[in-house]
C-alpha cells in the first residue's frame, strides 16, 4: 500500500507544478493577445513594408532601396533636425516648468486645488482642439499674442509667428509646452507627496538651506521618476504629429516639418507607403537607442550613489 501511494504521489506534483506556472499566462492571455494584436502584428507589417515599393495597384520587393533613398533625402534630414528641435526645447521647458509647478503645490496655500485644477486643465483638452486654440492665438489678424509682442517691443509689426520659417517652430513648441506641463507636474507632485516629510525636518535641524534640502533630500527622491518620466515624455514628443500638423501643417517652406509630419506626408498624400514605412523604422531605432542611453546612464549613476 505503501508503494502504491509513492508511485501515485509524484505524477500528482508534477502537475501541481505544472499547472501553477501554466495559470498566471493563462490570466495573461487577454492581455498578451491584445498587444500582439495591436503592437506587434502591426510593428512587423511596418518593416516589411518598408522594403517593398508601392504603385497604384501592385508593390514590389526593392531590399534596402528605401533606407539608400533616405541618404540622400535633405527634406528628411531637414526633418531630423527639426525633430530634434522640437523635441528638446518642448522637453525642456515642460520639465521645469512642470517641477516647479510641483513644488508649488506641494505647498500649502489658499486656493491650492483651484490653482491645481487650472494647472491640470490643458491635459484634458484634446490636442486638435488646442492646435486650433494656439493658431488662433497667433493669428495677426484676430489672434492677441502678435499685437502684445509688438506692444512690448518684442516685434517690430504684428505678424503671425507661424507665418515666418524661422520662428514658426516656436509656436508648436509654445502650444506642446502648454500641453505638456501637467504631465510632469501631475507625476512629480506624487513623488514629492511619497517623500517622508520627517527626511525634510531632519535636514532642516542638522542646519541644511532650502537648496541643500532640495539637491539632496528632494532630487534623489524624484530621480527614478524624473528618468522614466523624461524618456515617456521625449517618445511622445518625438513622434507627435497632431499638433503641428494641425497648426501649420509641416510650413511655412518645410520649417516645422517632423519625422512624424513627413511620415504622414508621405504615406497618405504622396502614397509612398513604403518610403513612409522606412522612415518611421528609422525614427523607431532612434527612440530605442536614445532609451537605451538614458537608462544606462541612469543605472550608472544609481550605481554611484
Amino acid at each position: 500500500m505503501t508503494y502504491a501511494v509513492a508511485d501515485i504521489a509524484p505524477p500528482r506534483r508534477r502537475n501541481g507544478l505544472f499547472f501553477a506556472r501554466v495559470e498566471p499566462w493563462l490570466y495573461l492571455s487577454p492581455a498578451i493577445v491584445l498587444l500582439v494584436t495591436v503592437l506587434l502584428v502591426p510593428l512587423i507589417v511596418g518593416i516589411s513594408y518598408s522594403f517593398r515599393k508601392f504603385s497604384a495597384f501592385k508593390s514590389e520587393f526593392v531590399g534596402l532601396a528605401q533606407y539608400q533613398a533616405m541618404l540622400s533625402d535633405a527634406v528628411l534630414h531637414q526633418a531630423l533636425w527639426n525633430t530634434l528641435w522640437w523635441t528638446v526645447a518642448s522637453l525642456f521647458f515642460q520639465f521645469f516648468l512642470g517641477l516647479g509647478l510641483a513644488l508649488l503645490l506641494d505647498k500649502e496655500f489658499n486656493g491650492r486645488k483651484i490653482v491645481q485644477a487650472v494647472v491640470f486643465l490643458p491635459w484634458a483638452v484634446p490636442t486638435f482642439l488646442s492646435g486650433l486654440t494656439w493658431a488662433w492665438l497667433f493669428n495677426s489678424i484676430i489672434g492677441p499674442l502678435p499685437h502684445w509682442l509688438y506692444a512690448l517691443g518684442l516685434k517690430a509689426e504684428p505678424t503671425n509667428v507661424l507665418s515666418d520659417p524661422s520662428t514658426a517652430m516656436w509656436g508648436p513648441i509654445v502650444a506642446n509646452v502648454w500641453f505638456g506641463v501637467p504631465f510632469f507636474a501631475i507625476t512629480l507632485l506624487a513623488a514629492l507627496k511619497s517623500i517622508p516629510s520627517e527626511l525634510h525636518e531632519a535636514a532642516a535641524i542638522d542646519g541644511a538651506s532650502p537648496w541643500q534640502r532640495f539637491s539632496k533630500v528632494t532630487l534623489p527622491f524624484l530621480a527614478p521618476t524624473i528618468a522614466i518620466t523624461v524618456v515617456l515624455r521625449t517618445i511622445w514628443i518625438a513622434t507627435f504629429a497632431d499638433l503641428i500638423y494641425v497648426m501649420t501643417e509641416g510650413g511655412p517652406a518645410g520649417s516645422t516639418s517632423t519625422v512624424p509630419v513627413y511620415i504622414y506626408v508621405s504615406a497618405f498624400k504622396s502614397l509612398d507607403k513604403g518610403y513612409a514605412s522606412a522612415v518611421a523604422v528609422l525614427l523607431l531605432v532612434l527612440l530605442i537607442a536614445y532609451a537605451f542611453v538614458l537608462i544606462g546612464i541612469r543605472r550608472s549613476l544609481v550605481r554611484h550613489v
